[in-house]
């Protein structure tokens, strides 16, 4: 029986568990997108994890979704970051970098005034974060032809970037309603174009994104992050299940590191989606905006389910030592919401460790 503390040879990177560092957005960066010293003290508090999938980080200059996330957009963002992958590694830890590019979910006031892009004109519903505090998302400019082709290939150029900086390997966010599930969705994709419409075209642009990261960097250093049926950001998807079973079958010849799901839908769907891809597979058990973080239970479940490995989030905020936590039955504590995206040391690199 596969136990969360069994070691796992991920497309030849040797995981001494099964327990992953989900990404998650924390807007600690500065101004110019680039990671600092307390990024670097944060990834390395929690690099007893199998696998550490960073924050995500904007492949492109018009990607930026949030103010004072980190990029890989530039060089000198990606100078920046080998601060942070060396710490990693001096402390035992391995870590990919979460390209996110997030389309239509972005303002100009966090991007020097460029506006957001996506696969159509339309906006997404409700208010993102600005310097200026909560704003409507405005209508993002529809991407021509050559410009679907230039932000696919920005995934690559940054994956590219990512290695270059120390990073084992890059996960492509393909969920939560960002540009890659834009270009999935049924109703923020309203193009006539070969990418639009139907299933097959819909996919085209998360396997070409895809494609091309793995053209610079590999397979084996690729993974993919998608959250059937999320909702997240008003994002639709129509023929749910079989857009997803689609997009798998052609991203199978890639040769990816792993795919990394997010229990958004129904657990036959989920079943469904571990059966058809035959690669390593990364669950992330814990609903959007639950109640209460996934725990032992959960990743349980999960394993017996097929599952290869189990990812974590809002449990790692709190606990920068959870893997010892799980393995020893200690109990985890808990995150102040106040402080996820509050900037600043305070709830970021100061929650202790059990034993300390």
């Amino acid at each position: 029986m596969t136990q969360l503390h069994d070691s796992y040879d991920l497309a030849g990177l040797t995981l001494p568990n099964r327990v992953v560092m989900a990404p998650m957005t924390r807007v600690r960066s500065n101004p110019e997108g680039l990671a600092t010293a307390s990024t670097a003290t944060y990834y390395a508090q929690r690099a007893s994890a199998g696998l550490i999938v960073s924050e995500g980080v904007h492949p492109h200059v018009e990607g930026q979704s949030n103010p004072l996330t980190p990029g890989l957009a530039t060089d000198e963002q990606a100078a920046s970051w080998v601060q942070v992958t060396d710490a990693v590694h001096n402390h035992g830890g391995r870590i990919f970098a979460q390209l996110m590019h997030g389309g239509r979910v972005g303002h100009p006031d966090n991007t020097g005034g460029l506006q957001p892009v996506g696969p159509s004109a339309v906006a997404a519903p409700g208010r993102g974060f600005t310097p200026k505090g909560p704003q409507d998302f405005p209508t993002p400019r529809a991407l021509s032809g050559d410009e679907v082709v230039e932000h696919a290939a920005s995934y690559g150029e940054a994956a590219a970037r990512g290695i270059g900086a120390g990073f084992d390997g890059v996960e492509l966010h393909g969920a939560n309603g960002y540009l890659i599930a834009q270009f999935l969705s049924s109703n923020a994709n309203l193009r006539t174009d070969s990418y639009g419409g139907s299933i097959e075209n819909r996919v085209r642009f998360a396997v070409e994104a895809t494609a091309g990261a793995v053209e610079k960097v590999g397979g084996h250093r690729v993974g993919i992050r998608l959250s059937p049926d999320s909702g997240i950001w008003g994002v639709e998807e129509t023929e749910s299940r079989e857009l997803y079973l689609a997009l798998l079958e052609q991203l199978s010849p890639l040769g990816l590191a792993y795919v990394h799901l997010e229990a958004t839908t129904d657990d036959d769907t989920l079943l469904a989606l571990r059966k058809a891809w035959d690669g390593t597979l990364i669950m992330n058990p814990a609903r959007p905006g639950g109640p209460t973080p996934a725990g032992p239970e959960d990743a349980r479940r999960w394993l017996d389910n097929g599952a290869d490995l189990i990812s974590f989030g809002r449990a790692f905020i709190a606990n920068p030592d959870l893997v010892e936590r799980l393995r020893d039955g200690l109990p985890l504590a808990e995150a102040d919401p106040a402080t996820f995206y509050a900037g600043g040391d305070r709830g970021y690199i100061d929650y202790p460790t059990y034993r300390a």
